[in-house]
């Protein structure tokens, strides 16, 4: 279901994939993420996703309350995870109720694997 607004000269419809690119981008930005994850139907191992195709990470409802989101991420490893979640979460409900003038409702954020670099 698409997001929906009224106004006096009309409806404005918001895809679903548009508030998922913003969430996405939104979270790719901060730090500590690697990027955003996808788990493999056939096998069940995450994938970590590439910048055009962040948006499959990202699950969204939109009823009356508003939007919920549901963003499954990749982490760096040494980070501290809980302050990562919260910056996302803050940093995600700002750039989406920004761009849609719609309310977050609730973010739930999966961390689905640490990345380790050499």
């Amino acid at each position: 279901m698409s997001a929906k607004i009224n106004n006096e000269l009309g409806q404005i419809t918001i895809d679903n994939e548009v508030i998922a690119r913003v969430a996405g981008l939104a979270a790719t930005d901060c730090y500590g993420v690697v990027g955003m994850a996808i788990k493999g139907v056939k096998d069940g191992i995450v994938h970590l996703l590439k910048k055009d195709s962040l948006t499959k990470g990202i699950g969204i409802s939109v009823d009356e309350d508003g939007i919920r989101l549901e963003l499954h991420i990749i982490v760096e490893y040494g980070t501290n995870i809980p302050a990562i979640a919260e910056t996302i979460s803050s940093t995600v409900k700002y750039r989406v109720e920004e761009a849609t003038d719609l309310k977050v409702a609730g973010i739930n954020i999966f961390v689905e694997g640490i990345r380790v670099d050499n």
